[in-house]
């Protein structure tokens, strides 16, 4: 001991043994049955139990029952591609609970001066079966200067495992065509600010459609990355390009008709949402 510091006439503390000295955790005793002997919710003994009773229900509605809104504009987009400009939109939203929610998404595009080329409203019941997925169904109009379409949808949502977002539907129409779609994004993070999105999309049909310029098996794949900066997590301008290419009779369908194929394009627009 330093000089200055006489410790001989002070007790020690006992040398006890602790969870320390063992190799694995102690056994934990188990609680006493007195403590689980109680009603299932003691302060009905103090309380009036009809009056706790009103309590609980609106801690579980203002807690564990609340309802949301949300719109999520994720593409608000002006394109460009071979020498032509044109616009894009994708947007969707929901209102409800954890489990149950309604559900709607639209999506579409046009040409500058020549009008709206395809779009598409949904309206849709969601219902959680997983924590990170829900099950959605309900019907779906399409609007094309080939002719309108009416589906019923049946499709899963939700996010992935390394967190990608996710998007399948099968669509059965009217006329008894059927035909699907799945589509998958992922938000790289740069900086805080800066985020890479890429995005992938495919179309497939279960048969030939000749009036709307669709083939059977996979009819488009579309691939993208848009890079967004945020200036505030509810808005964000982006940049991008996009690649569109059609496959099989669909292709087929559109050579015929003096349409390329593939096509590239140059995409800015904003994602917002509140």
């Amino acid at each position: 001991m330093p000089a200055g510091h006489d410790m001989s006439g002070m007790a020690m503390p006992p040398d006890v043994p602790t969870s320390a000295n063992n190799p694995g955790r102690p056994a934990q005793a188990f609680a006493p049955a007195g403590a689980v002997s109680g009603p299932p919710h003691a302060a009905d003994l103090l309380f009036d139990p009809a009056e706790m009773a009103a309590a609980r229900e609106q801690l579980r509605v203002e807690n564990g029952d609340v309802r949301t809104t949300a719109v999520i504009i994720d593409q608000l987009e002006t394109t460009f591609a071979d020498g032509e400009s044109g616009y894009a939109w994708d947007a969707q939203g929901w209102s409800g609970g954890d489990i149950n929610r309604f559900w709607w998404k639209s999506e579409g595009e046009g040409a500058f001066g020549d009008g709206v080329e395809e779009a598409e409203v949904q309206a849709l019941y969601s219902r959680a079966i997983r924590p990170f997925f829900d099950v959605q169904t309900g019907v779906r109009q399409t609007y094309r200067p080939e002719g309108d379409r009416t589906d019923l949808v049946l499709g899963i949502q939700g996010l992935a495992p390394y967190w990608f977002e996710v998007d399948a539907a099968a669509f059965l129409s009217t006329k008894g065509e059927l035909t699907a779609r799945a589509e998958a994004e992922y938000d790289q993070r740069i900086t805080q600010k800066w985020i890479v999105q890429p995005r992938a999309e495919v179309v497939l049909s279960a048969e030939d459609i000749p009036e709307l310029s669709i083939g059977s098996g996979l009819s488009s794949l579309q691939l993208g990355v848009r890079v967004r900066y945020e200036i505030r997590k509810e808005f964000a301008p982006y940049i991008g390009v996009e690649w569109t290419r059609r496959f099989g009779d669909t292709r087929d369908f559109l050579e015929a008709e003096g349409r390329s194929a593939e096509e590239t394009r140059l995409v800015v627009g904003i994602r917002t949402w509140f």
